[in-house]
């Protein structure tokens, strides 16, 4: 359902280290709605499992995603990049038939009508 980079496995490990309790942590990757383009992605840890997630493993991290988050994001692909200017999280979702500048904001086919507001 959801790739993870090698660099952005390791960047995932590295933070929940610096967590003050990372063995009770998960990381929550979902979508809302927002944004210029329709949904914004979230992404972030948390200690609260609830009946409406899917919980998987990527590469030993404990990942969860809502239930109406899963048919958006499925096949989403995270990496981590290191650049000059700092660092940060990439997202490439094959469902987003277009995003907004800003690259946190998506639109899917189902969404198609939506007027963009970039």
């Amino acid at each position: 359902m959801i790739e993870l980079s090698e660099q952005a496995g390791h960047k995932i490990r590295e933070m929940l280290k610096e967590e003050e309790s990372p063995e009770n942590l998960y990381l929550r990757v979902g979508v809302q709605g927002g944004g210029c383009s329709g949904f914004t992605y979230g992404m972030g840890f948390d200690e609260n499992k609830t009946d409406q997630d899917q919980e998987l493993t990527i590469q030993g991290i404990r990942v969860l995603v809502d239930k109406d988050s899963e048919k958006l994001i499925r096949g989403l692909q995270i990496d981590y990049k290191e650049s000059m200017m700092g660092g940060g999280f990439t997202i490439h979702n094959p469902n987003a038939i277009a995003t907004c500048g800003c690259g946190t904001s998506f639109r899917t086919a189902d969404e198609e009508g939506t007027p963009e507001k970039c």
